[in-house]
């Protein structure tokens, strides 16, 4: 029984912590063609964690859904600043 009992408690602090899900809307003001969003998904898609990007030509914007235990707001605006196209979070991320 004391072996079952340790064996499970090593399994639950052991298990790696749950993600959850994230989106952030990123203010990409330095867009100037329609061209220009298919870069940025182009490089958002790239990070890790990264499930989805919609990126918006019109709204200079990207809304990035991402897993935040491998990812981060920081390697977004990272990602994008990369590729030529500097970002902020606008708002908070959910």
């Amino acid at each position: 029984m004391k072996k079952l009992w340790i064996t499970t408690l090593f399994a639950v602090l052991g298990a790696p912590a749950w993600a959850a899900p994230r989106t952030v809307t990123l203010s990409i003001p330095t867009m100037d063609c329609p061209v220009c969003p298919i870069t940025v998904k182009k490089a958002l898609v790239q990070v890790d964690g990264v499930t989805r990007a919609e990126v918006n030509f019109d709204k200079r914007q990207a809304v990035v859904t991402f897993d935040d235990a491998k990812a981060s707001v920081a390697a977004l605006t990272r990602a994008t600043q990369d590729a030529g196209y500097p970002s902020t979070a606008a708002g908070g991320a959910k």
